[in-house]
């Protein structure tokens, strides 16, 4: 069975639509449920796997929660802005896949620093600070953005893109800076609870995958 590709190209494509839809009726039902004293991120956030509150499937549904309407709205306009492109290009299948694959993958890279993070704690018997570490939730689908991000860089690297509607720049140097900034503020500490190395994380596993379709000719980026 072939991929479905949209007819024509459009602003709206079936899997980034209806992630968009998805993504928002799960705040607006975590944000209700909250009011009734009901913790839905307690059950789909991602947590560290030592946590009393880890769950497998925690590494797929976390890219469907978010922390604020801020957070929900940033991540779903970058993934639509730059996502529709790839699901025109690639076909619906392909996309999904590829979103999926870049969010578990910024979820492992994240446990990695996270373990690193546990360990650290207990070699100065700082064990207070282990559990709390262990079981902060981490949400949002910015791991998938950025691998959706790197992949546009990718096809279209010249491309012009306006930063805050007033700024031009080629995507390949917005690409590369979003890239080091994850980089230097992940082991530099910075960035308050920003899962910095979940960014990096869906970027190598975008990159990963995209080379692994060009060696094997799966692919549109000539």
């Amino acid at each position: 069975m072939s991929d479905f590709r949209p007819q024509s190209f459009s602003l709206l494509p079936p899997i980034v639509k209806n992630l968009l839809i998805i993504n928002v009726i799960v705040f607006l039902l975590d944000s209700s449920l909250m009011g009734f004293g009901i913790n839905l991120r307690q059950h789909l956030a991602l947590f560290y796997p030592e946590s009393v509150f880890f769950r497998p499937w925690q590494y797929i549904t976390y890219m469907f929660m978010h922390g604020s309407f801020l957070h929900l709205l940033f991540n779903m306009f970058m993934f639509w802005m730059f996502g529709y492109t790839l699901e025109n290009v690639w076909g619906s299948k392909r996309f999904l896949f590829f979103f999926l694959f870049c969010g578990v993958g910024a979820a492992l890279i994240h446990n990695l620093a996270v373990a690193y993070e546990v360990w650290d704690y207990r070699q100065v018997e700082d064990f207070a600070r282990a559990i709390r570490t262990m079981n902060t939730p981490t949400v949002g689908a910015s791991g998938s953005v950025y691998g959706i991000l790197l992949a546009f860089g990718m096809m279209y690297p010249n491309m012009t893109v306006y930063v805050y509607l007033l700024f031009p720049v080629k995507v390949k140097y917005m690409v590369c800076f979003l890239a080091l900034m994850a980089l230097f503020s992940g082991f530099g500490g910075t960035g308050g609870n920003i899962a910095h190395f979940a960014h990096l994380g869906g970027m190598l596993f975008g990159f990963i995958l995209i080379m692994y379709w060009r060696k094997h000719r799966r692919n549109d980026f000539y």
